[in-house]
């Protein structure tokens, strides 16, 4: 692209974001764009304090939320630079305080490396109890204040119980990257937040970033919002007791000078943190999974636009979402901020992503045209995928898909995937993508926060042909017969409280008649 093609380019953003603060009704917004190395386009929208009138602008700081684990990652992974671990060393070499261990002591170890790719076996909260906590808005891994803060071997009490083996599912864990970062202080022998201000937040000048709420971060703190009723309601900040996870709070002027780094080898104007090699591997994919539906290296989730890599991440705590991408190969980065609960900054990340490299973004012209259907196919994608068991590691899954996602074909006589409940509960087509490839399809989410959210789905055939499992998003579920299916189960479990309700009627209308 011509650097006044580029300009070109920058501008129509201004026009864009406008369009996108009003319809997704934004408190406020801030956008950043860096090109080889320096900040090149930022753009602030909306209040960061509404009864303060307080605007928002590039320092304005944000919560990043799970941002914050690429940072726990290179602060690690310079540990690893240094020669003081291995990837493949099982971690419990290494934790102090507390254990990783899983209910079959013949189990295999849990490494490093199934930490940083969420494939550890740990789910999304250390128990059953815990994750029901959460569902009803009580999770013990958020405190009110810095003194509240306890050491993360006495919250788990010196054992950490992964649900499942390592390595035989994905599960995004925040509690494994918690654990990475008790790992920094293990290891280096000094505090995680002391260790990372002083080796990644220094030295890449990020000066007015940190894991705690500190001096460095609160003068400058937006207020987080939930928009609901038509109005702006303010959210009490609580602080992640699980720092490792989704701690940092930080700026758009701040996160260019990391984005700066992560497109040039490791290095900013201010200093290096790491060597190219190093994140040039942690920028690479660890899985066995198609870089067209999920990739995931060290931390950093992986995409494909076009032709071109994008590693990035985002993050969403109350009132606050996040989302950061960049393009090594290009020398470009977004990062986009929100103070509302609203998931419009993966929209407005990816939209201004594409149109910098130049590449039309496919949820604009969605169905995509001229792709030959293949009706002939669909018997062999129709049923019923499910996960494999564990609770704890499907808790994502059933909150957005509940537990079992069904391939048929509707009404309209075109494939689509329905839920019991969720947003796919009303259905959703899903098309074809790539002439060439006869299992590679996507789908696209209506109403709600995800409308116009882009669905992937890979289906996956066995060495005989037959379909046997599909990918979804980062999902790989499993297929299963009707008579094994959720939606059966659920149905007959539905048609016995039925008949158990109609038997209490009628009982009570004979009694009533002999009474007569």
């Amino acid at each position: 692209m011509t650097e006044s093609t580029f300009e070109s380019v920058l501008q129509g953003i201004d026009a864009y974001l406008l369009e996108a603060m009003n319809k997704y009704t934004l408190a406020g917004l801030a956008v950043g764009v860096v090109r080889d190395g320096g900040l090149v386009y930022t753009k602030n929208l909306g209040m960061a304090d509404i009864v303060q009138g307080k605007p928002i602008t590039s320092n304005t700081v944000f919560r990043i939320a799970s941002i914050s684990k690429t940072f726990t990652a290179i602060g690690l992974m310079q540990l690893w630079e240094g020669g003081r671990f291995k990837l493949d060393d099982p971690v419990n070499e290494y934790l102090k305080t507390f254990q990783v261990v899983h209910k079959d002591p013949n189990a295999p170890p849990v490494t490093f490396r199934h930490m940083l790719t969420h494939t550890s076996g740990i789910g999304e909260a250390p128990s059953v109890p815990d994750a029901l906590m959460i569902l009803v808005g009580k999770d013990r891994g958020f405190i009110e204040t810095e003194e509240d803060r306890i050491p993360l071997g006495e919250f788990y009490q010196g054992r950490f119980q992964t649900e499942v083996y390592p390595d035989t599912k994905w599960a995004y864990a925040n509690h494994a990257f918690a654990i990475l970062g008790q790992l920094v202080e293990d290891i280096s022998g000094e505090s995680f937040p002391d260790y990372m201000l002083k080796h990644v937040f220094e030295p890449l000048g990020m000066l007015h970033s940190d894991y705690l709420f500190t001096e460095r971060v609160f003068p400058e703190f937006a207020q987080g919002y939930n928009f609901k009723k038509g109005k702006f309601d303010p959210i009490p900040l609580k602080l992640r007791l699980l720092m490792g996870a989704g701690s940092v709070f930080s700026s758009v002027n701040e996160m260019a000078r990391y984005m700066a780094a992560l497109m040039n080898g490791g290095a900013n104007p201010y200093g290096r943190i790491l060597k190219p090699e190093t994140l040039q591997m942690m920028m690479t994919s660890q899985l066995d999974t198609d870089p067209r539906v999920f990739g995931m290296g060290l931390a950093f989730w992986l995409e494909q636009f076009g032709d071109q890599l994008i590693a990035g991440h985002g993050g969403s705590l109350p009132g606050f979402i996040s989302q950061m991408k960049v393009a090594p190969g290009e020398n470009l980065g977004v990062v986009v901020f929100t103070n509302t609960s609203d998931l419009a900054p993966e929209f407005i990340a990816s939209e201004i992503m594409y149109r910098l490299l130049g590449i039309p973004n496919p949820i604009n012209d969605f169905p995509p045209a001229g792709i030959l259907y293949n009706p002939h196919d669909w018997e062999a994608l129709c049923g019923f995928y499910g996960p494999r068991p564990g609770f704890l590691t499907n808790a994502r899954f059933w909150l957005t898909f509940g537990g079992e996602v069904e391939v048929f074909i509707n009404k309209e006589r075109q494939p689509a995937v329905r839920t019991l409940i969720g947003p796919l509960s009303k259905g959703m087509p899903i098309y074809r993508l790539d002439p060439q490839d006869r299992m590679l399809y996507e789908g696209m989410l209506k109403g709600g926060l995800m409308d116009g959210y882009p669905v992937k789905l890979l289906f996956e055939a066995d060495e005989e042909g037959r379909v046997n499992s599909l990918f979804i998003m980062e999902n790989r579920v499993y297929k299963r017969p009707f008579k094994n299916s959720l939606r059966l189960k659920v149905y007959a479990a539905l048609g016995w409280l039925t008949s158990m309700l109609l038997l209490l009627i009628f009982r009570k209308k004979t009694k009533r008649g002999k009474n007569e």
